[in-house]
């Protein structure tokens, strides 16, 4: 299955706006073979233009991978670590 393109979205409206326009002048003129086949087009547009719209929306949703900010993971402490005390006091 082919993906679509999201810039390609105007022209598939378009095709499913001529598929519907043909379908109407195919009932108005009672050919009801070339409506079937029509409706199956205009099925097979609507629902590529469906799953266009659902990539699109899956591609704009973030999504949270549990990743912790620096500002969570970073130490802001104003006081020396208890470590760098005692390797203070060892050198001394």
């Amino acid at each position: 299955m082919l993906r679509l393109d999201p810039h390609g979205r105007p022209r598939l409206d378009e095709i499913r706006i001529n598929l519907v326009a043909r379908i109407a002048e195919a009932e108005r003129e009672g050919w009801l073979g070339e409506v079937d086949g029509l409706s199956v087009s205009l099925a097979a547009a609507e629902d590529k233009l469906n799953q266009l719209d659902a990539e699109v929306a899956r591609r704009s949703t973030a999504v949270y991978l549990g990743l912790p900010a620096f500002s969570q993971i970073a130490i802001r402490s104003t006081q020396p670590s208890q470590a760098a005390c005692a390797r203070e006091e060892a050198e001394r």
